[in-house]
């Protein structure tokens, strides 16, 4: 008894290989918009200063980084170079930001030092 893909209808196969556009003009926008549409929060650790932490949101993990080590933010700046220590994908910005918050407060950040 193991797992069964579905068989996919020919018209089905066609769907996939439209442009997003097509898809958005046949009701499928909601879809292909929550596919882009997601939140990372995200750990960081300084390489240089041990034991020193980091805790936000954004959407592009890999342009955040960035910015942290090339010294755009003031929080982080003189802390850099950064590592990323664990990211969480949230579908759900409300989810994300609540999740932030949480690591950021007494009980998350002593969450974060035991479980990351």
């Amino acid at each position: 008894m193991g797992f069964e893909s579905p068989r996919l209808h020919p018209a089905s196969l066609k769907l996939c290989r439209m442009p997003c556009e097509a898809l958005a003009k046949q009701g499928f926008y909601y879809t292909i918009s929550r596919m882009v549409d997601v939140k990372y929060v995200y750990l960081l650790e300084s390489l240089k200063v041990s034991g020193q932490r980091y805790v936000g949101t954004t959407s592009d993990l890999n342009k955040r980084l960035k910015e942290h080590n090339s010294g755009k933010s003031a929080h982080t700046n003189k802390f850099k170079p950064w590592k990323i220590v664990v990211a969480v994908r949230f579908e759900d910005d409300h989810k994300a930001d609540n999740f932030e918050r949480y690591l950021k407060s007494g009980s998350g950040y002593a969450f974060a030092n035991r479980h990351f």
